[in-house]
């Protein structure tokens, strides 16, 4: 009778937010051990985060603690504790727009926080840490799909240049302490139990109560679409794919971001098609039965038109490629909505 591997032990940090919620569900649903921690601040609506931890404590499995992870003692406290073997680390400051309204938030939560995560990681030994980046990382690059290789030296908010930041201390904790890390970057995840702060939330209670939606750059933009059950998906394959040190830098192959001088590696998480923002938002009105009235205004200061992601490392490396159509997505959006509107 061959014995039972134990599941590693998974610590996700962001726990009660829009991908962590998903991510804590498909690990649990997997028979994983998780222990969410989230700091409940009030970016967006804190009920919503409260609803989703709700859902993940129903499960035996599953244990959280509400802090900060600016406050080192109590990440300390909450690694030693559960003895975490993986880490995936998704809390964060979100949201480019708000960068320009409180950029020290952003220094704070994504610079101090994630450094407070990385020593954690180093003390508990994990055998993987994975965090989040973004694809808002590539900046004032224009030469599309993406690809992890590509120099990316150019964020336009402080936002995309925190997660910049991350990406570099991430590189030298990795070389330093042996840290299997590997950094995944997000294209424009959308779903249910989603952020409100996004803009096909915005535009389905927009639409619905009859007012009009603001599309920037007069809806002449481009986004890499990703469903949220997709993304965590490739989170959850990427686990299972620590990366290792090259014994020699010249093995590394064609594509590979991985690191010649420590076991770190950089992963796009994106849908690979690159979607007119006007469809996407013809496929929401056809979801909701509903026709917006639109509002069309010019570029908005650190954005960008376009994201477009290479995927292939993913699919290299997991045999997985998110491939949800936009249209599915926004119904599965909005049939959750319309419950969760009248709950």
């Amino acid at each position: 009778m061959t014995a039972q591997i134990d599941k590693p032990r998974v610590l996700v940090t962001g726990s009660a937010g829009f991908i962590g919620f998903h991510l804590a569900r498909l690990l649990l649903a997997e028979g994983f051990r998780v222990h969410g921690c989230d700091g409940m601040t009030e970016y967006y609506d804190v009920t919503l985060k409260q609803r989703r931890h709700q859902i993940l404590l129903q499960d035996p499995n599953f244990t959280a603690t509400e802090a900060l992870l600016e406050n080192n003692k109590t990440v300390e406290q909450v690694t030693t504790g559960f003895r975490p073997d993986v880490i995936v680390h998704l809390a964060a400051q979100a949201g480019v727009r708000y960068s320009l309204e409180a950029p020290r938030t952003y220094i704070e939560s994504n610079i101090i926080g994630t450094f407070n995560v990385m020593e954690a990681a180093r003390n508990q030994q994990v055998r993987h840490l994975l965090m989040a980046s973004t694809s808002s990382i590539y900046g004032a690059n224009d030469d599309m799909p993406f690809r992890e290789t590509d120099k990316a030296d150019l964020q336009l908010t402080i936002y995309a240049a925190t997660k910049k930041a991350n990406e570099s201390m991430a590189h030298s904790y990795a070389h330093l302490w042996n840290i299997p890390t590997t950094m995944f970057r997000f294209f424009t995840v959308y779903g249910p139990w989603g952020r409100p702060d996004l803009a096909y939330f915005k535009f389905t209670e927009a639409i619905l109560n009859g007012r009009p939606i603001d599309i920037y750059n007069h809806g002449d933009m481009y986004r890499d679409f990703t469903y949220v059950d997709d993304l965590v998906r490739g989170i959850r394959l990427l686990i299972d794919v620590p990366p290792v040190r090259p014994d020699n830098p010249e093995d590394i192959k064609a594509g590979d971001s991985l690191s010649p001088v420590a076991p770190y590696r950089i992963v796009n998480i994106g849908n690979s098609q690159k979607v007119r923002l006007l469809d996407f938002i013809e496929a929401l009105e056809d979801a909701l039965g509903v026709k917006a009235e639109r509002n069309y205004m010019g570029m908005q200061k650190g954005d960008v038109a376009a994201t477009w992601a290479n995927a292939d490392l993913l699919h290299a490396l997991t045999g997985y490629s998110p491939q949800t159509d936009y249209r599915d997505g926004l119904r599965a959006f909005v049939d959750w909505y319309r419950d969760y509107a009248r709950s």
